[in-house]
């Protein structure tokens, strides 16, 4: 049961170190959009780690930013391998989260929809107003 749940732990652990260094240490200059490590997936035998991140910026800076992550997978990778003190440290992939986007224009849908619906209610509640005026 423990041996199950090791990857679990190696990926959180793979999270916060790539989130710090994102934050911290990402010399790349490519890197341009904000980036927030948002999960982190481990193979079974810990040789692969997919990084999903969420990426906020025009299409330029997104485009930039994905080929900045992965010319710094390699350096990350033997980063992680000395603080993680792994055997091998695992191949580091980085795949857009566009979950965070799709909840924010979903939100903004709603949003939408409860405004106009307000605007339809305030204007049958007073459909009188204008003669009122006269």
């Amino acid at each position: 049961m423990g041996e199950a749940r090791r990857p679990d732990r190696v990926a959180e652990a793979i999270r916060e170190q790539v989130a710090t260094f994102l934050a911290e240490g990402a010399k790349d200059p490519r890197i341009r959009a904000f980036v927030t490590v948002t999960a982190v997936e481990v193979t079974r035998d810990l040789r692969h780690a997919t990084v999903f991140v969420s990426l906020m910026g025009d299409e330029a800076d997104k485009k930039s930013t994905t080929a900045g992550l992965a010319s710094v997978a390699s350096h990350l990778r033997s980063q992680l391998g000395k603080t993680l003190r792994l055997r091998s440290a695992p191949e580091i992939h980085f795949r857009a989260d566009e979950s965070v986007a799709r909840a924010s224009r979903i939100e903004h849908l709603l949003s939408k929809i409860r405004d106009e619906r307000e605007a339809q209610d305030a204007s049958a509640e007073t459909p009188d107003a204008p003669d009122q005026a006269e």
